[in-house]
C-alpha cells in the first residue's frame, strides 16, 4: 500500500491510498465516513499509525469496497502532496555507505580548504575509521522543517554551497525499547525517501566542534519526505532497490541501496537500547555512496530541480532558489 498526505487547495491535509499505477489518490476519511466506519485512524498519517495493524487492515477493506468509486478519488495533479510524514515524533539519519562516508570526508576537506573540487577524483581515498563498522553512527535533526514533493526549498543565506543527498529510510511504526534485531521489522511501518539538503560551508565550520551538524543541516525544508510511503509488506528486500539521482534532467547517480554497514533493523535495535523509540519517528539511511555533490564536486545552483527515484517507491522532486536580499 502507497500512502500520500495531501491537501486540496486551503482545506486541511487528508491522508489517501495512491492507486491507478500513481496517478490517483483514495480518500480514506471520505470513505470512512460513506461507509459508516469510524474515521479516527484517518485523521492523519500519524494517527493510521498509531492505529497499527487494525488501522492498515481497515483502509484496505475501505479501498477494496470503494476504490472504484471516482467520487473519493482524485488525479494527483489537482491536489497538493505533502510530506506523508509532515511532522515526524523525531527524525535520526545515519551514515550507513562506506563510499559516502570515505568520498564525503573527502570533498568536505577540499572544500573548506579552497581546493580545486573539479579535482577530487584524484585525490587518494582515506580508509574508513572503524567506527563505522562498529556501532550504527547517527545524529537527531530538526522534525519540525519537513517540506514534501514539489516544495521550493529556499536556499539559507548564510551558504553559498548547497547541496543534495540520496538517501531512503523507514517509517517506525509501533513503540518499544531495547527491540532486538530479530524482531526490528515488526516496528517497520514503511518506506520513504529523505532528501538531505544541506548547506556544506556551514557544515564544514561545524563538525569540527564534535557536536555534529546544526544550522548546516537545520533550515526551513532542509529535510524533504516522499512522494508517500509504501508499507514494508511491498519492499520485502529493502537492501536491494536500485537508486538514482537527476539535477535538470541529466543523471548525476545511478545506484543502488545495497552495501549498508548496519541494516535498519540493526540500526533500530542500537536505538532502543534503554531508550524508547516511538511509532511515528524516522530514520534515514545515510547517504548512497556518490549521491552527493560533496563527493563528486558538483553542487546545486539556483534555479536547479533535483529528483530522487528509488525503485518500488517513487520519485521525489524539489526546486531550490536562492533568496532574495
Amino acid at each position: 500500500m502507497k500512502l500520500a498526505t495531501y491537501r486540496t487547495g486551503s482545506d486541511a491535509a487528508r491522508i489517501a491510498i495512491v492507486h491507478g499505477d500513481g496517478t490517483r489518490i483514495f480518500d480514506l476519511a471520505a470513505a470512512a465516513s460513506r461507509s459508516g466506519a469510524g474515521t479516527a485512524p484517518f485523521a492523519s498519517m500519524l494517527a493510521l499509525i498509531d492505529a497499527g495493524d487494525a488501522g492498515l487492515e481497515q483502509a484496505a477493506r475501505l479501498f477494496e469496497a470503494h476504490g472504484q468509486d471516482p467520487a473519493l478519488s482524485s488525479a494527483i495533479g489537482d491536489v497538493e502532496l505533502l510530506a506523508p510524514l509532515p511532522e515526524p515524533r523525531q527524525m535520526r539519519d545515519g551514515m550507513s555507505y562506506e563510499t559516502h562516508i570515505r568520498q564525503s570526508g573527502r570533498g568536505m576537506r577540499q572544500l573548506m580548504s579552497g581546493g580545486d573540487m573539479s579535482a577530487l577524483a584524484s585525490e587518494p581515498l582515506p580508509p574508513l575509521a572503524d567506527i563505522y563498522r562498529q556501532i550504527p553512527i547517527y545524529y537527531i535533526t530538526n522534525r519540525m522543517i519537513v517540506r514534501g514533493p514539489g516544495a521550493t526549498i529556499t536556499w539559507p543565506r548564510y551558504s553559498k554551497v548547497m547541496d543534495y543527498e540520496l538517501e531512503y529510510g523507514v517509517v517506525i511504526g509501533r513503540t518499544g525499547a531495547n527491540v532486538s534485531a530479530a524482531k526490528a521489522r515488526d516496528h517497520i511501518f514503511g518506506y520513504t525517501i529523505f532528501n538531505d539538503f544541506s548547506a556544506r560551508d556551514q557544515q564544514g565550520k561545524e563538525m569540527p566542534g564534535f557536536l555534529g551538524p546544526a544550522k548546516g543541516k537545520s533550515f526551513d525544508g532542509a529535510n524533504v519526505l516522499g512522494p508517500w510511503i509504501v508499507t514494508k509488506d511491498e519492499i520485502p528486500d529493502p537492501y536491494s532497490l536500485k537508486a538514482a539521482v537527476r539535477v535538470n534532467g541529466e543523471t548525476r547517480c545511478e545506484s543502488t541501496t545495497a552495501g549498508m554497514l548496519f541494516s535498519f533493523e540493526e540500526i533500530l535495535a542500537h536505538m532502543s537500547q534503554d531508550e524508547t523509540v516511538h511509532a511515528g519517528e524516522f530514520i534515514g539511511s545515510g547517504t548512497i555512496g556518490n549521491g552527493c555533490g560533496l563527493e563528486t564536486g558538483h553542487f546545486l545552483a539556483d534555479g536547479d530541480v533535483v529528483e530522487l527515484e528509488f525503485e518500488k517507491i517513487g520519485i521525489l522532486k524539489n526546486k531550490v532558489v536562492r533568496q532574495q536580499g
